[in-house]
């Protein structure tokens, strides 16, 4: 088993870009915003190359070598938002989890020229592992090609951040293996607004260290998972989403 689990990493290390992806478009109304428009321009838009060092200020946006501007879209508290995903395949091709967060940019502050630092982000939806005890784990993001979830109603107004991130496991068992596929969207939230005090609040970067993504996800097959980062504000867990057990995993390129 250990064998096959080694030779799974090789071969997954072996495809190079033709898995890697990322989010171009924000999708508002049902309808797909142009690319790079509401969202801001990453690192990996030509070579897909994912983010691997969660102590970089990348793992906020992924935006370091590009400009990072984007326009700034107006959706309401507790409409439905999301972004596509676009790459060789365009799908979340590895098997891993899903996270979204928002940040508030400070009042008199654009958020089209904030950096998102600071203790200021809050997860507003996960997609996590499905596991059974260790005969199996599985990975319901795997193959979506766009990621749509809430922006809850109890958001106050305000220009907000929305980050996304795949965390892909596939060579996830040694340091800085996990692959994390980030974008930031940018958006002011103006129409029925809520009153909620969103948390609890985490950094990036900071907020991720082992759990969740320093793993072995083929052997010994993990009997439970750490999804990363806090808990999906609000706290009634609306934005996280539950699975049914799948078919077992076998291989990962």
């Amino acid at each position: 088993m250990k064998t096959f689990s080694l030779l799974v990493a090789l071969a997954a290390l072996a495809t190079g870009v033709s898995a890697h992806y990322t989010w171009p478009q924000l999708i508002v109304g049902g309808s797909n915003t142009s690319t790079w428009q509401y969202v801001r321009e990453t690192n990996n838009w030509q070579n897909l190359n994912p983010l691997t060092d969660v102590s970089s200020t990348d793992v906020r946006c992924y935006t370091s070598t590009e400009s990072g501007t984007a326009s700034t879209m107006s959706v309401a508290a507790g409409s439905t938002v999301g972004f596509t995903v676009d790459g060789n395949p365009s799908n979340l091709y590895h098997p891993g989890v899903l996270n979204v967060y928002m940040a508030k940019a400070p009042a008199g502050t654009d958020v089209a020229s904030w950096d998102g630092s600071g203790s200021v982000w809050f997860k507003i939806y996960e997609i996590s592992a499905v596991t059974d005890g260790g005969t199996t784990i599985t990975f319901p993001a795997t193959g979506m090609t766009q990621v749509t979830f809430p922006i809850p109603s109890e958001t106050p107004s305000g220009q907000y951040l929305i980050r996304i991130e795949h965390i892909a496991l596939h060579v996830a068992s040694s340091f800085g293996g996990a692959q994390f596929y980030i974008a930031c969207g940018q958006v002011d939230v103006r129409l029925h607004s809520g009153s909620g005090t969103p948390g609890p609040l985490v950094e990036f970067p900071g907020e991720y260290t082992e759990p969740g993504i320093l793993l072995d996800i083929y052997y010994p097959i993990p009997a439970t998972y750490t999804q990363p980062g806090p808990p999906v504000w609000p706290a009634s867990g609306s934005g996280a989403v539950t699975f049914p057990r799948l078919p077992r995993l076998t291989v990962a390129d």
